[in-house]
């Protein structure tokens, strides 16, 4: 499974780097140099999910990724660093690593970071992570509308470490709390992200067939609803309900039809282009194996 998350931690995680370079040179001018800070890190965040060049991304991103580790070492209780780490992590392991070790590696690394997040800010969703579904659920209902990017970053985290360790049972059998977890955000938000909760959703729903428990049909509406809520721009929305729904369901003209709007598509939209650019890629692989696989 794909990770299809579309790297919005960059507007995060850039935040706290600019922080640390621009504090000496601003003579302790603490407001100053916040509001600096966030102007920086939204432009270059922006010129980072604008990117054409995967590849620049890919090797650029190891040394934030320490730089996060750095900071949570100097504040363990940072539950803002700790949900932009876990979100980075996850970002980078599902879109640039291709050893199933190292991936599984920092998945478990972004989930970790979520989990201590989570226990920083909402103690009684903290306590039933790894609990029955059912309190898991009933804990949902301590959060509110400020906790949407909590719950957001922890499910994208989660659903990447699933990703990751799919053939684990004891890894896949939290999928319904990751599911309830989305469903919580589109409920509140769904906007949120650019309406990316919904690819997730319509990738979770489309895991199993139906007639050993899976939704194809909802995970279906899912990703079409995610389609929408970019104006047709996320690509990767596209590219994902090809790979998951319309090959679970064997659905070869819909899966070409998919791809090959994907692939005739300009990549260039504002905050989707370098997702876009990846998209292609995978349509160009999907598009390779679709003989052998239908």
């Amino acid at each position: 499974m794909a990770n299809p998350v579309r790297l919005n931690p960059f507007r995060r995680w850039l935040g706290p780097a600019l922080l640390i370079v621009l504090l000496p040179s601003l003579s302790g001018c603490a407001a100053i140099a916040r509001r600096a800070a966030d102007n920086l890190a939204e432009n270059l965040g922006a010129a980072v999910l604008n990117s054409e060049d995967p590849a620049t991304v890919r090797d650029g991103l190891p040394a934030y990724l320490l730089l996060l580790d750095g900071l949570i070492n100097g504040d363990p209780e940072s539950a803002g660093t700790l949900l932009a780490a876990a979100e980075l992590n996850s970002a980078y392991a599902g879109n640039f690593v291709a050893e199933p070790e190292r991936a599984q590696r920092l998945s478990a690394k972004a989930l970790d970071y979520g989990r201590r997040a989570t226990c920083l800010r909402r103690p009684p969703l903290c306590g039933v992570l790894s609990g029955p579904v059912p309190a898991f659920e009933a804990a949902l209902a301590s959060l509110d509308d400020a906790d949407v990017d909590l719950a957001y970053g922890l499910a994208a985290a989660w659903t990447g470490y699933l990703q990751a360790h799919r053939e684990d049972w004891t890894a896949i059998a939290d999928l319904p709390k990751v599911e309830a977890l989305l469903v919580w955000v589109v409920d509140r938000r769904p906007d949120h992200a650019d309406g990316l909760a919904f690819v997730y959703l319509g990738a979770l729903n489309s895991l199993r067939p139906e007639a050993v428990g899976g939704k194809p049909e909802q995970g279906r509406a899912y990703f079409e609803r995610a389609i929408e809520l970019s104006g047709g721009r996320n690509l990767y929305a596209k590219v994902m309900m090809a790979e998951f729904y319309a090959r679970l369901v064997f659905d070869r003209e819909l899966h070409d039809r998919l791809l090959e709007q994907v692939l005739t598509a300009d990549p260039i939209a504002p905050g989707f282009t370098l997702a876009n650019v990846l998209a292609q890629e995978r349509a160009r692989s999907l598009k390779v194996s679709a003989d052998e696989f239908f």
